[in-house]
């Protein structure tokens, strides 16, 4: 893997795609976590204005120490980077003071994390139209094109994808390549929606490093049969493709319902 050469790569098809769109920079979401770290550092190189964006919801104070020290050690290096902080945390109570209550517990609490991805989402854009900028993404392959594991209209709510085709295991090369915080590097990934330290690994059940070799397999039409597959593996394989089948309309564009010419 050329680390410099790829970033480099990434960095001039941002300006250059931010240019073509008649656009004036970035917008990126910072969360204290490796992906949003290594998109900001991107979008900061191209040398355009570059708005990173900490936004709290009962978040961890961890998580809300890495993202505000990440974004003023990018300033510190990039002038054309800007720090917002929009504590978001009081906006979420009010919405779900103002929701009716449900029976199942799980799925409204699955629900309400996904709401703080969408509350943030919104957040983003209100600094994109104000700025003519572009919101920039921070999935990885791994979630974006492989599990789905991603908000949809809410993380997934963006304008490009800069790192969408980096595995997480990339995503650290270019990340300790860059020089990004240790403290960023060595963190659990989590996706932040949920208050407390549970990492993206609790959540689906396997590791970044699983689910690309299960990933791999399935890209590149590998039989597990002829394998030999241990348990583990097995396991693994069930976790992706049932993630792959279950989140595929994320994946895919919108369905239109296409009206036959002889209805018209």
């Amino acid at each position: 893997m050329d680390k410099a050469r790829i970033i480099d790569h990434i960095t001039d098809w941002l300006r250059d795609y931010c240019t073509r769109a008649g656009m004036n920079g970035f917008v990126v979401g910072v969360s204290g976590g490796i992906d949003s770290a290594l998109t900001s550092t991107l979008c900061a190189r191209t040398g355009l204005p570059t708005v990173c964006v900490e936004m709290p919801i009962h978040q961890h104070f961890d998580q809300v120490k890495r993202a505000q020290d990440h974004i003023t050690w990018l300033r510190e290096n990039h002038a054309n980077v800007r720090m917002e902080v929009v504590k978001l945390t009081s906006v979420f109570d009010q919405l779900v003071a103002e929701l009716p209550g449900v029976e199942d517990e799980t799925m409204r609490h699955l629900t309400l994390a996904n709401t703080r991805a969408r509350l943030r989402m919104t957040t983003l854009y209100y600094f994109a139209g104000l700025l003519r900028s572009l919101v920039a993404g921070t999935g990885n392959k791994v979630e974006d094109m492989g599990v789905g594991f991603f908000t949809k209209y809410g993380d997934g709510g963006v304008d490009i994808g800069p790192i969408a085709d980096l595995t997480k295991t990339e995503v650290y090369a270019l990340a300790a390549e860059l020089r990004i915080a240790g403290t960023i590097q060595q963190a659990p990934p989590t996706d932040g929606l949920w208050g407390d330290e549970r990492t993206d690994a609790d959540q689906i059940g396997a590791t970044y490093p699983e689910l690309e070799w299960a990933m791999d397999l399935r890209e590149n039409g590998l039989d597990p049969r002829t394998m030999g597959l241990t348990d583990r593996q097995r396991e693994v394989l069930a976790i992706y493709d049932r993630l792959h089948a279950a989140n595929k309309h994320k994946m895919e564009p919108i369905p239109v319902c296409l009206i036959p010419e002889q209805l018209r």
